[in-house]
């Protein structure tokens, strides 16, 4: 029996209202015979031979859906539990990264613990009345500040392109994750890691059109990455350099 038979006869078709709840992506080579699920560090690809209607293959990962959210809980779990890296020591004329910028810290005392940009500085006030020490401060008031700075910025990237492209996005949030740079709902919420903030302006471009992208195709589909590549023609260099530099991302 043919490998087309073999799915059909298993499942009757994939639900059109189904969402796997979870990102995917398909692979497809002319040399493969058979089709699989791989999932590395939470990502999921399926891999499957080119003649293999795209229906069929959803129909396949509904069939394997709790296998598939059962690793991605695994690995998940295992990428958070890893240690993180040793933080860096911020100090007086340290330089942070700031998408295409790099910032000064200048460091100074007050009553109340503060931040403030100034054109290439950072002014970092540190609280007499804190019992933490200065790195600590430093730190903790760095992190408040990017969250700051990436929810007002991926808000306004999000708005012009979804305006642009007649898509509407119920909510932006940020959050530090270490398994994903961003997520859109089912109901049209996106998430973005705020930490993306220290990656070079166009590769967080990049995360913005795909999470805008994922509001019209909640997939990895053919159809989805052409709509990723009409608004960002460069989204595959730029995907390469997340992956190869994204664990350096973080203060």
């Amino acid at each position: 029996m043919s490998l087309f038979a073999d799915l059909k006869k298993s499942k009757p078709g994939v639900d059109s209202n189904w969402n796997p709840g979870f990102d995917f992506s398909i692979a497809r080579s002319a040399k493969r015979r058979s089709i699989s699920i791989e999932i590395r560090r939470a990502e999921v690809v399926i891999r499957a031979p080119v003649a293999v209607p795209e229906a069929l293959l959803l129909d396949f990962l509904q069939q394997k859906a709790r296998w598939v959210q059962q690793k991605i809980a695994e690995q998940t779990q295992r990428l958070e539990s890893v240690a993180p890296p040793v933080a860096p020591v911020y100090t007086q004329g340290t330089e942070v990264v700031f998408m295409d910028e790099r910032l000064t810290l200048v460091l100074g005392r007050g009553a109340t613990a503060a931040i403030h940009r100034v054109d290439q500085h950072l002014h970092v006030l540190l609280s007499t009345r804190s019992r933490l020490p200065d790195a600590q401060q430093i730190q903790q008031l760095l992190m408040r500040w990017y969250q700051q700075q990436a929810l007002h910025i991926l808000t306004a990237k999000t708005a012009q392109l979804t305006g642009q492209m007649g898509l509407v996005c119920s909510a932006v949030t940020v959050k530090a994750t270490r398994s994903k740079w961003g997520h859109c709902t089912s109901r049209g919420a996106i998430q973005y890691n705020w930490n993306i903030l220290l990656a070079p302006e166009h590769i967080v471009d990049y995360l913005v059109a795909h999470e805008v992208c994922h509001l019209r195709h909640q997939n990895h589909s053919r159809d989805f990455w052409a709509l990723v590549a009409s608004v960002c023609p460069s989204f595959a260099a730029d995907r390469a350099w997340l992956k190869a530099n994204g664990a350096r991302l973080s203060l």
